[in-house]
């Protein structure tokens, strides 16, 4: 067989722009617009085309030039075999988990799925775990769960970070989960760190995402939100007023639009959701800012009060606001936002502009609580 061309070098590895560079024999250095790189093997077998990633490339952590080519003459001599390296792969890993009983991640994220169901009550959340494991996981789903990398878990959020940024970070933080479960069961040593964590981390490796990076514009830069509702107070409809409520306590709109007065104690500046509406199923209370208690006394004289009245309502008697009225509000205003897309706003501001850990700010949004309180 005649001798394999190596065309890169190892100084061409760190500085080649976003694509894919040959070094001959079927090996690859795949560079993304996020700057991360891999060497892959590119292959036939049985006339179908096949990808086999061999690992992240250069310092600190991927492999060399040396090593990449090494790992690529393993997979060229499976072929010249016969063999197919994926299967191959897959099998030794399987060899290996039952040797040293750690669980493919696969496996075990199924598993951690089957276990947990239960208690969710949302058949579509449920639907969502399974398929972003299988299908944008797949890579790492026939690796043990001691060995995933950070280059693993980063090769599979790059190609979706910004073009489908909610589905990355909720992606990441189940691989976090799956991970986390893994090392409480001693698959993993408790002293390593968990290679999906986001903060000091992730963060550091993938692109800033920012609402202008969306596809769509569904959510608003916090820096433009005192300017809109300054435009809103400008409006007397019944939408307007709900959705400044809204944008100052982060809450969905099918919370503010069931809200009735006997959730409300405007004198303790307290409004309790009952488990019923809440999307966790259990009831919590959001403390109200001077602003939301200002407005609530405001609606409070366009209805009757009754403990069962609906504090925003339509146009026919104790009905709710309509669940378009809201986002129709928002077309004539012609701002291309989403009343939900004020929940990412709030996700990005409370980021940049507090010291308040991850987890802190996702379980405002999940508790609903004050969000732009005096930022205008």
């Amino acid at each position: 067989m005649a001798k394999v061309a190596h065309k890169l070098t190892t100084k061409q590895i760190v500085g080649l722009p976003p694509g894919l560079h040959g070094d001959g024999g079927n090996l690859y250095l795949r560079v993304r617009e996020s700057g991360s790189r891999q060497f892959v093997m590119i292959f036939r077998v049985n006339g179908k085309q096949r990808e086999m990633g061999l690992g992240g490339a250069g310092p600190p952590h991927g492999l060399t030039l040396a090593q990449a080519r090494a790992q690529a003459e393993t997979v060229r001599v499976a072929l010249r075999e016969g063999h197919d390296p994926l299967q191959q792969h897959a099998a030794e890993n399987d060899a290996q988990q039952i040797d040293a009983g750690v669980p493919l991640f696969g496996a075990f994220a199924d598993a951690f799925i089957a276990t947990k169901e239960g208690g969710w009550k949302n058949e579509k959340h449920r639907a969502q775990w399974r398929m972003t494991l299988s299908v944008y996981a797949a890579q790492i789903r026939d690796k043990r769960v001691d060995e995933i990398t950070t280059q693993d878990v980063e090769r599979i959020l790059a190609p979706i970070w910004l073009s489908k940024n909610e589905t990355a970070r909720r992606l990441r933080g189940r691989i976090e989960t799956i991970l986390n479960a893994a090392r409480v069961q001693g698959h993993i040593p408790m002293d390593r760190a968990n290679p999906a964590r986001f903060s000091g981390h992730l963060e550091l490796i993938l692109p800033k995402f920012s609402p202008r990076n969306r596809g769509h514009h569904e959510a608003m830069q916090y820096g433009l939100v005192p300017d809109f509702v300054a435009r809103l107070r400008e409006r007397e409809a019944v939408a307007a007023i709900a959705l400044e409520f809204l944008i100052l306590t982060a809450a969905r709109s099918g919370e503010i639009i069931g809200m009735t007065w006997d959730e409300v104690r405007l004198q303790e500046k307290l409004w309790t959701v009952p488990a019923a509406r809440m999307k966790a199923g259990r009831p919590h209370e959001v403390p109200l800012s001077d602003r939301a208690v200002e407005i609530l006394r405001r609606v409070a004289g366009l209805s009757a009060q009754a403990p069962d009245e609906f504090v925003f309502q339509g146009q026919r008697r104790n009905r709710p606001l309509s669940n378009m009225a809201i986002e129709m509000l928002l077309r004539r205003m012609k701002v291309g936002v989403t009343a939900h897309g004020f929940r990412s706003t709030f996700r990005d501001w409370a980021g940049d502009h507090t010291g308040f850990p991850r987890e802190v700010a996702e379980a405002a949004l999940v508790a609903a609580v004050i969000a732009f309180d005096g930022e205008f």
